[in-house]
Parts: structure tokens; C-alpha cells; sequence
């Protein structure tokens, strides 16, 4: 089940592990939609819940999802280890170490590197 939790001052949709998966740009609006009911700021998504594809850079998912969030302004964080689709590219590597700079859309380890990230951004 979905769970609202705030951190700071930051409402997060903390999504539960099972649902309906991230596959497509058009499976984001059922994120969205979730956020919004809930007035979240940010998205926090179990890795489980993304589709077989989507770490596939080159598939484009990810990137069309991912710009969704963007112009919606919600931001979005990837929790959970990604470790094996990590090792296999490089391009996501470098992808997730850039997004990582940023503040729209976050890849993290757990729940508990999101709110150290969070605090990190709301202290600064």
C-alpha cells in the first residue's frame, strides 16, 4: 500500500513494492495521479515496480517517464539496488550519476539514503 510520509518539508508518496509497474511514458500518468491525490512533492519508487525495460536507456522509457515527472515539477526518486543493471551499462552509470547532481529525479539505495539526500537539499 502506498504510504504518505513527510520528511521536512517534503511530501513523499512512498509507493508500495507491488503494484502496477513503470513500463511506459503513459504509465507514468497513473504516478502522477497517485502524487497529485496525495499532494506529494516527490515520488519515491521501488525499483521493483519499474518495467523490464526501462533501465534500457536506449528504449527511451526511463527518459520519456522521467522528462513526465519533470514537467509536472514533481520530483521523483528510484529506491532500491540497481547494482546487476549498473554493472551491465555504463551509459546508466553515467546517467544516474548525473541525475544524482540534481534535484528532479534521484536514484537511491533505500528509504533511508532518500532522507539523507532530502535533508542534505532542505539544510542547504
Amino acid at each position: 500500500m502506498d504510504q504518505l510520509v513527510e520528511i521536512g518539508n517534503t511530501r513523499i508518496l512512498r509507493c508500495a513494492e507491488e503494484g502496477e509497474l513503470l513500463q511506459s511514458s503513459a504509465d507514468a500518468n497513473t504516478f502522477l495521479s497517485a502524487a497529485w491525490s496525495h499532494n506529494a512533492d516527490l515520488l519515491a519508487i521501488p525499483s521493483e515496480r519499474l518495467g523490464p525495460d526501462f533501465l534500457t536507456l536506449s528504449t527511451g522509457v526511463a527518459g520519456e517517464a522521467f522528462q513526465k515527472f519533470v514537467n509536472y515539477r514533481l520530483r521523483c526518486a528510484i529506491v532500491g539496488d540497481l547494482t546487476e543493471a549498473l554493472d551491465r551499462s555504463r551509459a546508466l552509470r553515467d546517467f544516474v550519476r548525473e541525475t544524482n547532481k540534481g534535484n528532479s529525479i534521484w536514484f537511491v539505495q533505500d528509504f533511508e539514503q532518500l532522507r539523507v539526500k532530502l535533508a542534505g537539499t532542505q539544510a542547504g
